[in-house]
């Protein structure tokens, strides 16, 4: 399959054109002619990765390897190490990333893995009303998500509303219309506002909540006539408990 004929099925199931305005999403290596030789999903690319794949293989990635201001190519540093080895290898790189969360990550993670109903989205936003205990609401996280320990502000015994944000969703915050906000990368300013609001968030990390992104993306990729092959990049983070 060409690339084009890929990116084109890419952008049906989720379109590009939703993505935000500070995101980078699409093709970021490669060129839209270009034979590919198989699939390879992932939330992100390691150099491991891109040595142990074929050549002309595409990584499908949620998080755009290229982001923010990329002022130079220095092959011994991060990310430009990797868009070398990618480039030699001739491999291609697609990222979707708020385009995807929109569709299918934010509402895969709350139904299918937390088990919640979905009563509403709004954008990145997924909501529930209901009623739960701190204990069961959190036991439930940890279980799910396959989390040692949760980072917790503003404890409330009794929750009737939750909201989800995988991923940084702290920012967020002020458009929640629930008890209790689920989402990862809670800063220290971001819990000083919460506890101020009145506002329960429980950290649910950023990995662990997004780490199904291959799983999802396969699935939706097996009408096509290719090889796809889910990669699970590592969590950068290691929880040393006790």
């Amino acid at each position: 399959m060409t690339l084009t004929q890929i990116y084109t099925h890419l952008n049906q199931i989720s379109p590009f054109t939703l993505q935000e305005k500070w995101d980078n999403s699409g093709l970021l290596v490669g060129t839209q002619t270009q034979e590919i030789s198989q699939i390879v999903v992932s939330l992100d690319v390691d150099s491991k990765m891109i040595k142990e794949a074929k050549e002309g293989t595409l990584f499908i990635i949620h998080h755009p390897l290229i982001f923010g201001k990329l002022t130079e190519l220095n092959f011994d540093y991060y990310p430009a190490n990797l868009l070398q080895e990618l480039i030699l290898k001739k491999c291609a790189l697609v990222a979707m990333h708020t385009n995807f969360d929109k569709t299918h990550l934010n509402k895969y993670v709350f139904q299918k893995v937390l088990g919640f109903t979905l009563e509403n989205q709004e954008d990145f936003l997924c909501r529930v009303k209901g009623e739960w205990s701190y204990d069961e609401l959190t036991t439930l996280l940890k279980e799910k998500l396959n989390l040692p320990m949760l980072k917790v502000v503003a404890k409330k015994e009794k929750i009737t509303s939750i909201s989800l944000c995988t991923g940084a969703g702290a920012s967020l915050m002020d458009e929640v219309k629930s008890d209790c906000f689920l989402t990862g990368d809670i800063k220290y300013h971001d819990a000083t506002k919460a506890v101020s609001q009145d506002l329960m968030m429980v950290d649910i990390g950023h990995y662990e909540s997004e780490r199904f992104f291959g799983e999802i993306l396969a699935d939706e990729l097996k009408v096509l006539p290719i090889l796809v092959i889910i990669s699970n990049s590592q969590n950068p983070f290691h929880y040393e408990l006790g």
